[in-house]
């Protein structure tokens, strides 16, 4: 992952990504990365599917399971994350979107 002082270079399931990411956020998407990409790797793996798109929404829904099913398991809001830590990772995943949205459009 290379970096310039307000992208990060990332890579999930071997393709690059350009992300706009504030220096004192890069520890924060790169964790997040690296989760998106266990998870979409596990996924392609146990599922044969090679399709990314399919792969990256499994992924989402499978984070988003889990992140639902904490306060289940007696965890509490606040200690899943603060609300900075929530408007820091709606941050990335707007620019995410921003990020993958043209890319989709050329793959169409």
């Amino acid at each position: 992952m290379s970096a310039e002082p307000n992208f990060l270079d990332v890579k999930i399931m071997g393709r690059e990504y350009r992300v706009a990411c504030q220096p004192d956020e890069r520890d924060a998407l790169q964790a997040a990365v690296s989760l998106v990409d266990n998870k979409m790797r596990d996924i392609a793996q146990r599922t044969k599917n090679t399709i990314a798109e399919r792969v990256a929404v499994m992924a989402a829904l499978n984070i988003a399971h889990e992140r639902l099913a904490l306060p289940a398991l007696g965890a509490s809001d606040e200690t899943v994350a603060s609300p900075e830590m929530k408007r820091r990772i709606e941050d990335m995943g707007a620019r995410l979107d921003a990020v993958l949205e043209p890319r989709q459009q050329l793959e169409i």
